[in-house]
């Protein structure tokens, strides 16, 4: 199996164990996908990505408005291209980063777009901006199953909201799955990068799928509670 195809479908899998909302999921599914663009073979996509950083920056500072959208995706195009094949983008310091470089995107450019425009429907608007980033970073072979997909869950459940500790939350979900998965690489990751070369490989990966596992059950205690005194209790 292709890599991008495995990171997806694990990271589509945590997502379901976490959120029921189609644009978290979707995020999940799209942040699996960011790590490898440290990968020599997508060095092309980095510059487009600069290129394209510089242009919105330079449009918005002509236009007076917030410009910061484009220094972000600028520093994400320099983050990858200075960054060694499973280093910093393949450890938790550069999860970190990573989730809240494409957060700091995605949330001005949905506040910007909602300034700038009369759309009331912020759902659409989030869900519009969810399938532009997925052009970004997403595999072309990927990208023609998911789009499909994404839109008609957003119309079988279309009332969903999405905060913005959500965004976060379920971007850094997907870059951590792809950390946990490249573990059971014979190469390992360097999990602490860049402040330590030491590298942790399947029992860190093991570890990591158990505590996921429980965490998800954690967080659904409250929701067994409820079905159980609907249905068992009849209260």
């Amino acid at each position: 199996m292709s890599s991008y195809k495995g990171h997806s479908i694990f990271a589509f899998i945590l997502s379901l164990m976490f959120f029921h909302n189609p644009l978290t999921i979707a995020l999940t599914l799209i942040g699996a996908n960011i790590p490898d663009f440290d990968h020599d073979f997508k060095r092309e996509n980095v510059y487009r990505m600069i290129i394209l950083g510089l242009i919105v920056f330079i449009s918005l500072y002509i236009l007076k408005l917030p410009y910061y959208i484009g220094l972000i995706i600028v520093f994400l195009g320099a983050t990858f291209y200075f960054s060694e094949h499973r280093s910093f983008t393949h450890s938790i310091f550069g999860a970190l980063t990573l989730a809240s470089a494409v957060s700091l995107i995605l949330i001005w450019a949905f506040q910007l777009t909602t300034f700038l425009t009369v759309l009331e429907n912020h759902y659409m608007v989030m869900a519009i901006l969810i399938a532009l980033l997925s052009f970004l970073f997403l595999n072309k072979k990927i990208l023609m199953v998911f789009l499909p997909l994404f839109f008609i869950s957003l119309f079988i459940f279309p009332t969903f909201e999405v905060s913005y500790i959500e965004i976060v939350i379920s971007l850094f979900l997907g870059l951590f799955s792809h950390i946990v998965l490249d573990s059971f690489t014979p190469a390992g990751i360097k999990i602490f990068a860049p402040l330590s070369s030491k590298k942790v490989r399947r029992n860190f990966g093991m570890s990591m799928i158990f505590l996921l596992v429980f965490l998800s059950i954690l967080y659904h205690i409250p929701m067994l509670f409820e079905l159980y005194g609907h249905y068992i209790l009849g209260s």
